[in-house]
């Protein structure tokens, strides 16, 4: 009989921080689903977030780089311009990015209805004008959008909004240089594994693409 007093203790078992989660690379959003979404963010007057979402799928920048950005960083003359540069905060390096008329139009009325001004954030957060928004508060608000259309937020993210509008350009144009460009890749192969291109198919385009 085992005494209880010398058992050795069964060791404490860790549970994986992603029990229970799904995890993997996020998929891009379907045109059809950007459409839902904008739409219904018109709708119902939410004149901040349509503005991010336009501004996210447009600029295709992370998380991070979306609630950093200062008014004048994209609306230094007093409207919002047709292309913008941000200093991505991962790598360091500036990435340019155009911005759609619909983009621009939504980003100008939300600066006219909060009465935004050079030096602010764009979108601040809950700690005051002073405070730029959490990346948390950020993925929040983009799981409340993909909800609100039906889709299932545990399979999109932020990332889905970063890779939609890339995809829809290699997809259409089979440019894998001007998406590395896009998305401010320091390596082509790192833009491979983030679209999910299947290795040779990429190979064999940017053999064709003079850097």
């Amino acid at each position: 009989m085992l005494d209880q007093a010398n058992a050795t203790p069964t060791p404490h078992k860790q549970l994986p921080w992603n029990k229970g989660k799904l995890t993997g690379a996020k998929p891009p959003l379907r045109p059809k689903h950007v459409w839902s979404i904008r739409t219904k963010l018109q709708i119902e007057g939410r004149a901040r977030d349509l503005a991010m979402f336009n501004l996210a799928i447009d600029s295709k920048l992370r998380g991070c780089d979306i609630v950093a950005i200062r008014v004048e960083d994209i609306a230094a003359g007093g409207y919002t311009s047709d292309r913008a540069t941000v200093r991505q905060k991962k790598t360091g390096r500036p990435v340019r990015f155009e911005l759609s008329e619909q983009t621009r139009q939504a980003i100008d009325d939300y600066l006219k209805a909060a009465n935004k001004r050079p030096g602010e954030f764009l979108f601040t957060g809950r700690l005051g004008p002073d405070a730029n928004m959490t990346t948390r508060q950020y993925a929040r608000l983009v799981s409340e959008w993909i909800g609100s259309i039906g889709l299932d937020p545990r399979l999109f993210g932020t990332h889905s909004l970063r890779r939609t509008k890339a995809t829809l350009i290699y997809r259409r144009t089979g440019n894998l240089r001007a998406v590395q460009l896009l998305l401010g890749h320091t390596k082509i192969e790192s833009t491979v594994r983030y679209l999910g291109i299947e290795v040779d198919d990429a190979l064999a385009i940017a053999e064709q693409v003079d850097v």
